[in-house]
């Protein structure tokens, strides 16, 4: 039997991938670490381009609960400036919306095997994977979306190395009021060594994000509840959001060192057949919201080219072309905004400039279109 096109990974890219390989007729093996549906370090913020991909596979966001969300907040301390998003966009939890994208790639004949991580890649003719429970496998293609972890065998490199950064997520249910003072609204809080962002996501859940430099993690103690408790100290907009909020997860998700400004470039030395998608292709600052969507158009575009018989190289050099710009840009504001005198220019920007938070949206969005 012809060895299937392996998807390394179901979450949002990999998923998204396995579904259109399958409704084209293809044979795809999907391997998932998790064994059930988990959540992940991510945003959750649904933009219209990463909507268009989705309804095309037939997942609709405001059907699965999606929280619409139509302005933006950007918060210094108690200093807020607001703007209306140049479109509406939606909270949705990867937990819930990556499993809808895994039901319908296995509605489309995609295999999907959960809890088996793939541990290894040898990169050959084909290439083979070991998966944990599965032992061996060889792949006629491997469609790489294990997200912002690296594979041994495939890792990325950076052109530089990541910046000294500790990301965490966690879902929280606010008080009433101020889960109504969110609602219909993403806040983006500019942190001294960092950022962090707060919007709604299905049901009562609001998804707050944060990301700050290890050394301030560090001065409060090193773990999360010290942190936390630095940050209601010293911002005030943070703690009246979270005054009165429950924690609705064991603990924050976390994470250490993710290469923000990463963007793959193809080369000789690249493995044949091996397709990056999402954070393997590219890591765009999370604050911009364009994860999602570029997570989704790296699916559609890597599916588009092995389908058309065109090797992955070319398929890296069309996405570095489609999201080297948002990443460049979304790296030059994360530079700008990490320091007191840029966040204190980017307020100052946006409150006398209706427009800047739009503009600095679309600088930072996906404009190519799907193939």
């Amino acid at each position: 039997m012809t060895a299937p096109v392996v998807v390394a990974g179901g979450g949002l890219a990999g998923a998204a991938a396995a579904g259109l390989l399958a409704r084209a007729g293809r044979r795809v093996l999907v391997l998932e670490r998790d064994a059930s549906p988990a959540p992940k370090i991510c945003g959750e913020f649904i933009s219209r381009e990463a909507q268009r991909y989705l309804m095309r596979l037939g997942v609709d966001p405001a059907a699965l609960g999606a929280h619409r969300i139509t302005g933006v907040r950007l918060v210094r301390r108690d200093s807020i400036v607001e703007a209306a998003l140049p479109f509406a966009g939606y909270g949705l939890s990867r937990r819930t919306l990556d499993e809808a994208l895994r039901q319908q790639a296995a509605a489309a004949g995609a295999d999907v095997r959960r809890g088996h991580a793939v541990t290894l890649a040898r990169c050959g003719d084909p290439v083979t994977l070991a998966v944990e429970g599965l032992g061996e496998i060889p792949a006629a293609a491997l469609f790489l979306a294990t997200g912002k972890h690296d594979l041994r065998g495939l890792r990325r490199v950076p052109a530089s190395p990541p910046e000294d950064l500790v990301g965490f997520k966690l879902h929280l249910r606010l008080a009433d009021s101020q889960r109504s003072a969110l609602a219909g609204h993403v806040e983006v809080l500019l942190l001294a060594g960092g950022y962090a962002g707060l919007q709604r996501v299905e049901g009562e859940r609001a998804n707050l994000c944060l990301l700050v430099q290890r050394r301030r993690l560090r001065r409060a103690g090193g773990g999360w509840s010290g942190l936390l408790n630095d940050l209601l100290d010293t911002e005030p907009h943070l703690r009246a959001r979270l005054d009165g909020a429950t924690p609705l997860d064991p603990r924050p998700l976390s994470i250490y060192r993710v290469p923000y400004g990463f963007l793959h470039a193809a080369s000789a030395q690249d493995a044949p057949g091996v397709f990056r998608l999402g954070d393997q292709m590219g890591v765009i600052a999370s604050f911009t919201g364009s994860g999602m969507s570029i997570a989704l158009h790296s699916a559609a575009v890597a599916a588009a080219t092995y389908l058309a018989g065109r090797p992955a190289a070319a398929y890296h050099r069309h996405m570095r072309r489609d999201i080297g710009g948002p990443i460049r840009s979304a790296s030059a504001l994360y530079r700008l905004g990490r320091g007191t005198p840029g966040q204190a220019l980017l307020m100052r920007l946006g409150a006398a400039w209706p427009g800047a938070l739009a503009l600095a949206s679309r600088a930072t969005r996906l404009s190519a279109r799907a193939p």
